[in-house]
């Protein structure tokens, strides 16, 4: 009797905890006599041993049920129906139908979007956003308003300034996308070995970054993209995502990639994704990708072959319910088996059982204790706010007049179509905020503030209201203009046109600035890159700050910057182009390489040489940092296997093949001081930068992102920071057929403004047959 009054008392506890009815299970119920005793419901089994039972279990039209996003519920062996899809970009989200908000669950923490956080170049702050973003989405799971598997990140390469998803993305860097991918995934999945807090997926695999540009879709579009651009570019973050971050899924993309539908290729799910990255997971189709290359690209002639090509190639889940349509007829028609669903299907219901889900009551598991009030904490919304802060960039401080003083900036005019909004600030793939602080909040909370917009929105169409924004900035003894984009400008299916800001934008900005009292501020919300040549020239405009799309307390940061209680330390994660740059180039040109015969500028700061309004890596602080070199190596030996088969050789063009390497323990470390000569606290960004040997042609880039440390130094101290850079990873570069080289011969390592020599010699290692 007391067993059961305790066991009573407990769920009464967990109810209350979880702020109303707790989920029941998935499958394998305890209180079920007819399943709980199957082998697949044994927790004592390895997973392997109980999926394969429960395919066993499965009749074919089962089967084919479950290979869609709204997998159909099993009655006959207790198993419910379960969406897969739910977004959680920068926290969860309700975008995908797998999570939904209301009654204990009225919102989420909204971080900065990801363009934001890349810039704090703060891989454990990515980190610790997905331990919350997690946390909050088992709780939701929890209370039966959300999902278990999470199509995010994003990890494209922002390669052209104009796509309206860029915001989406770590920026225009591969190896940053790749640390992003890797932090992030790690955060969400959790640590507990095999076990899964909440499946990531690294998404959109691959050479995607167009939505819609001069009458070219994403649905239609067919990238045409070298070997090369491939394997240095591409598919680098996706690789790092599968390889150091064990992520639980991959995200194959809309477009083609060569000819081929990514999501139809077994060159690139199963070849590459599955075979050489190892892939412990599943692969899930971009929403309708299947119908998409069957009734928009006319891959196939039937739609059974479409399902059968996918099937074949690699995909295990469906977003969209084609293959639970055609599956069953390509299955009768000889063009699939049996044995390749069930393949598929090893995959979905691995991870599902890694997450939990066939383990019995979810309030018994190890995360089974996160209800309502593991969302919105305190300490969640006090780290959107920090994350906030790190990623802000601050571009121009002439004076200097940032940080604004309180002591002689006591009304400041508040003048823009950005200057009070809240929604804006959280990008796309948002769900609903907890809570916000706008900018004018933001402000107020430092000074008496006089509010104009000036515009009515972005779009800025006309100067009417210009003039209540004159007569503020004539008032106050601080002007503050917040200006940008917004998801009307750059979004989803909408790629920009240009990169001027949006109407009479520049005009409005110009017009305050020479008619404001006190220092004009400009601060930009945007995704993308704006050129602000006007704004960079203008004396009068004495600051500008990035910010992105700052996330829920965004307001909140952005005023912590301008009156100094924060120091910013953010960095451009992408280039900044002039409106000249996009002259002649269209944005379906996929080469990332530079072409002088062609006319062709390059992409991204790695090809890319001519003249910017900002470059990657940049950001000022209210402080001043110097390096020096503490140690580093001035010679490095490769170990290289020798080998032998006709005239040729492992060390051809003075480079090494990475495969011929011996790599596992092959890295240099570089010890850096750091100081901070100036009279504030600090967090400096330390980017090392490498430029391989000249001699290696259209192999390498101009220079490369090798490493990069976030360190905090107090005024005029000095820290010692270790920096590591694995060789075959981080010093190779690409040729023209796609295989990853060790050039040998001399580096330059840029670490600010110091340049280190680092010579790479071959260390034959012996003779062996190929």
């Amino acid at each position: 009797m007391a067993s059961i009054f305790s066991s009573l008392i407990t769920m009464i506890l967990l109810l209350l905890l979880l702020g109303g009815e707790a989920r029941d299970p998935f499958a394998c119920d305890p209180k079920d006599a007819t399943t709980k005793n199957l082998p697949f419901c044994r927790a004592t089994l390895s997973i392997g041993e109980r999926v394969k039972d429960l395919i066993g279990r499965l009749t074919l039209e089962e089967k084919i049920s479950l290979l869609v996003n709204n997998a159909a519920a099993v009655p006959r062996l207790r198993m419910k129906g379960y969406e897969w899809w739910s977004e959680a970009l920068h926290g969860v989200s309700n975008v995908g139908p797998g999570t939904k908000f209301g009654g204990p669950f009225p919102g989420a923490t909204s971080f900065p979007q990801v363009i934001t956080t890349a810039a704090s170049f703060n891989a454990s702050l990515w980190e610790a956003i997905g331990r919350v973003v997690s946390n909050e989405a088992r709780a939701m799971y929890n209370g039966g308003m959300g999902g278990l598997t999470y199509w995010s990140p994003n990890v494209n390469i922002f390669r052209d300034p104009r796509w309206g998803r860029g915001q989406e993305t770590p920026g225009e860097d591969p190896i940053l996308a790749g640390r992003y991918a890797a932090s992030y995934v790690r955060g969400l999945q959790g640590s507990d070995g095999n076990r899964l807090k909440v499946a990531a997926s690294c998404k959109h695999f691959t050479a995607y970054d167009l939505d819609k540009w001069n009458g070219v879709d994403r649905f239609h579009f067919n990238a045409q993209v070298s070997k090369q651009d491939i394997e240095d570019t591409f598919n680098v973050p996706f690789r790092m995502c599968v390889k150091e971050g064990n992520v639980a899924s991959v995200m194959c993309s809309y477009n083609q990639v060569n000819g081929v539908p990514t999501c139809a290729d077994p060159k690139l799910l199963k070849s590459t994704v599955r075979g050489q990255w190892g892939l412990q997971g599943y692969i899930v189709s971009d929403c309708d990708s299947v119908g998409v290359f069957y009734a928009y690209q006319h891959y196939t002639s039937t739609p059974e072959e479409a399902a059968a090509d996918a099937i074949k190639a690699g995909l295990d889940l469906d977003c969209g319910p084609f293959l639970a349509v055609h599956t069953q007829n390509a299955i009768k028609k000889g063009l699939l088996n049996e044995g390749e669903v069930n393949n598929a299907l090893v995959n979905t219901l691995t991870v599902q059982m890694r997450l939990g889900m066939f383990d019995g009551e979810p309030s018994a598991q190890p995360y089974g204790h996160l209800g309502p009030r593991d969302v919105c904490t305190q300490a969640h919304q006090d780290l959107a706010h920090e994350a906030a802060k790190q990623g802000i960039v601050l571009l121009k401080n002439n004076g200097p007049s940032l940080p604004l003083s309180l002591r002689r900036h006591h009304t400041v005019a508040v003048i823009g179509p950005n200057s009070d909004v809240t929604v804006t600030m959280i990008g796309n793939y948002a769900g609903i905020a907890c809570a916000y602080t706008s900018p004018l909040q933001g402000i107020g909370r430092y000074a008496k503030t006089i509010h104009e917009v000036g515009c009515t929105n972005v779009a800025c169409k006309d100067d009417k209201q210009f003039v209540g924004a004159l007569d503020a900035a004539r008032q106050a003894d601080a002007t503050v203009l917040v200006m940008g984009l917004d998801q009307s400008i750059e979004a989803e299916t909408m790629d920009r046109v240009g990169l001027l800001l949006p109407g009479y934008q520049q005009q409005l900005v110009s017009k305050v600035a020479a008619a404001s009292k006190g220092p004009t501020i400009l601060v930009l919300m945007s995704g993308g890159p704006v050129d602000i040549t006007f704004a960079k020239n203008d004396p009068r405009i004495k600051g500008i700050l990035w910010a992105g799309y700052p996330g829920q307390a965004g307001g909140a940061a952005i005023a912590d910057i301008l009156f100094g209680t924060a120091n910013p330390g953010g960095k451009l994660p992408i280039t900044w182009y002039p409106q000249e740059y996009l002259q002649n180039l269209p944005m379906t040109n996929m080469a990332m390489r530079s072409s002088v015969s062609k006319g062709y500028p390059g992409r991204t700061y790695r090809f890319y040489n001519g003249p910017v309004v900002y470059p990657f890596g940049y950001g000022l602080s209210y402080t001043h940092f110097i390096h020096s070199l503490a140690s580093a190596p001035k010679v490095l030996s490769v170990p290289v296997a020798g080998h032998h088969h006709g005239n040729s050789s492992n060390i051809s063009n003075k480079a090494i093949r990475v495969t011929h390497a011996r790599c596992s323990k092959l890295s240099i470390s570089l010890q850096v001081y750091v100081k901070n000569i100036g009279s504030k606290d600090g967090t400096h960004t330390l980017l090392v930068f490498s430029t391989p040997p000249s001699g290696n042609g259209h192999w390498a880039p101009h220079k490369q992102l090798v490493a990069f440390e976030k360190v905090h130094v107090p005024a005029k101290a000095r820290q010692r920071v270790q920096i590591n850079i694995h060789v075959c990873k981080l010093l190779s570069v690409v040729d023209k057929l796609g295989t990853r080289r060790i050039p040998l011969g001399e580096h330059s390592l840029h670490i600010g403004d110091i340049k280190h020599s680092l010579s790479l010699q071959a260390l034959t290692l012996g003779i062996t047959e190929s």
